[in-house]
């Protein structure tokens, strides 16, 4: 290992593209570490705590800028220190080796770890730390490594994939540890039906639970929240309900499971029901309580409602509105139009309003055409997203601002701020089958993409006409249409129609929210093939049956 460090000193490139600020936090965090006691003992870290956080400020600072000099100056550094056998230090820089492409150090590190490390506990500290950092392939890579993971190590894999949003991983993780001679406990399980709720993955779903009861798992409140998230997220709110109906109910995160999954399906008088059975159980509700139902009131335009348990909170249980209380009470307001009043309790706040709060108001702008108030809400998000300039650009569009809207666009263009990509998914036979708008990447595309065009020829025939008004107006109409045509949902619900049978429920989950257009076409599809299609997007679910959606127009 000295070795290592040795020819990593005198071989490592500088890299290019090193920005400023992270050059300027090298530069004042170096001399920190130059100042530092030196001394070659390995018997344990006689440095400070100071030192210890002066060497993860310096790794990260190298990670930032790709400085992988520094980063093995900083790793003789950590073994002279003491520090050589850190789980959190050799995941930082294993993290480091890998941005800067030092595939030699990182590889040689790897086996450094598994040299030195003091059993498997400390395997899986590396582990959880590369998760925790956001470097999931470096830690499956190291867990592929691991001689005899224990179920620790699994656990950990498996519930860092789920914290990365790599819900499709998790669960190939748990069925190959299914594979193995080790029993998942309820750690593992808490991790594996999160990944199902996430991905709305009901025949997973449906699968865990029933593994979950034949291993006789004990449900405690985590696990039985869990349950009802998952059934919720699922698009089963009843299956939920009887879950609810037959754990214990002593904690709050079981009462705030079923008053959020109840809010997210539009049952917002449901929620208010719950919440008054919690208050006659003598169950005290916390600040998530109070989101949810506040959510779960700007869902069903429930001003009076909401505005009462925004009042609620303090009057009656002494908890502080937060800034998800006010991100939610402007929501409520600027959905029912109440724009102003909107503005003024973000101008009312005792906390400093956040991206979410403003975006909420825009957001209420575009719906309500109040091109005015959302410049007002765009300028107060210090680095815009691509969401954020597409919002306030079909503001202008929606009162025929044209100009205006192409200079949104082209601003856009010359920040290089690219809109987000829709995509959606759906489960079938327990398989994910993912789209992005306008995809090709798909086996069946042709297959797909002639049920759809059918499907559209057929709308057209009954009158459908497609809402085009927010597509950018540089274009033809004729062109404008075939851009609404390949929108991911459509792209997923044409092969749900094309896979299961006439009559089968469909269910499809996006990860932005529904667009007018699929919306209405969506409506008259359901009429059309009598179908049930559920659409789970980034904000609710819409139930489409007969020509009609259960969000009655309203999201």
């Amino acid at each position: 290992m000295a070795r290592m460090i040795h020819s990593g000193v005198h071989g490592a490139k500088k890299l290019l593209n090193r920005s400023a600020d992270s050059r300027a936090v090298i530069n004042s965090a170096t001399p920190q570490l130059k100042k530092l006691p030196f001394s070659t003992s390995n018997g344990g870290p006689a440095a400070t705590d100071r030192e210890h956080q002066t060497l993860h400020h310096v790794l990260k600072s190298c990670k930032l800028s790709l400085d992988s000099a520094t980063a093995v100056q900083t790793h003789a550094r950590i073994i002279t220190r003491g520090y050589g056998t850190y789980p959190s230090l050799l995941a930082s820089l294993l993290a480091v080796y890998k941005r800067c492409g030092c595939v030699t150090l990182a590889t040689q590190l790897v086996d450094h770890i598994f040299n030195c490390a003091n059993g498997i506990n400390s395997l899986n500290l590396v582990i959880e730390s590369l998760m925790r950092n956001g470097e999931c392939d470096i830690a499956k890579r190291v867990f592929r490594k691991v001689p005899c993971p224990d179920l620790v190590t699994w656990n950990t894999v498996i519930a860092g994939c789920v914290r990365n949003e790599r819900f499709q991983e998790a669960l190939g993780l748990f069925r190959k540890l299914l594979s193995s001679d080790l029993e998942p406990d309820g750690f593992t399980f808490s991790s594996v039906i999160t990944a199902c709720a996430r991905l709305g993955a009901l025949h997973n779903a449906q699968r865990v639970h029933c593994l979950m009861m034949n291993k006789r798992i004990d449900l405690n409140f985590i696990l039985s929240a869990a349950l009802i998230d998952m059934y919720s997220k699922c698009g089963r709110v009843q299956t939920a309900r009887e879950i609810f109906g037959a754990v214990q109910h002593n904690h709050v995160s079981v009462w705030n499971a079923m008053i959020n999954g109840l809010a997210i399906h539009g049952l917002a008088l449901d929620a208010i029901e719950i919440f008054s059975e919690m208050e006659m159980d003598n169950v005290l509700p916390d600040s998530i309580t109070f989101v949810a139902l506040l959510k779960a009131c700007g869902h069903c335009n429930l001003v009076e409602e909401g505005r009462k348990y925004f009042d609620l909170m303090t009057s009656r249980y002494s908890i502080q509105p937060e800034i998800e209380h006010y991100g939610a009470m402007v929501d409520l307001l600027g959905r029912a139009g109440l724009l102003e009043e909107a503005y003024a309790t973000i101008k009312a706040m005792e906390v400093e309003p956040d991206v979410v709060i403003w975006r909420a108001l825009l957001s209420a702008c575009r719906t309500h055409k109040n091109p005015e108030l959302g410049e007002v809400a765009i300028a107060n998000i210090s680095h815009p997203k691509s969401g954020d300039y597409v919002l306030l650009s079909n503001t202008y569009c929606s009162i025929k601002r044209w100009d205006s809207a192409e200079t949104v666009r082209e601003m856009m263009k010359k920040q290089r701020v690219h809109k987000n990509q829709g995509k959606s998914w759906l489960e079938l036979e327990g398989m994910i089958h993912q789209f992005r708008a306008a995809d090709q990447t798909h086996p069946e595309m042709k297959s797909i993409y002639r049920v759809l065009e059918a499907l559209i020829q057929r709308t057209k025939s009954e009158g459908f006409m497609p809402v085009t008004e927010l597509v950018l107006m540089d274009v033809s109409e004729e062109e404008k249409e075939g851009n609404l045509n390949c929108h991911s949902e459509k792209l997923a619900l044409a092969y749900g129609i094309l896979k299961t049978s006439p009559g089968t429920e469909i269910r499809i989950s996006k990860n932005l929210r529904i667009c007018h257009d699929c919306h209405c076409w969506i409506k008259m599809v359901s009429r059309l093939l009598n179908r049930v299609i559920i659409v789970r997007d980034r904000i609710r679910f819409h139930y489409f049956e007969g020509g009609m959606c259960s969000c009655g127009e309203y999201w």
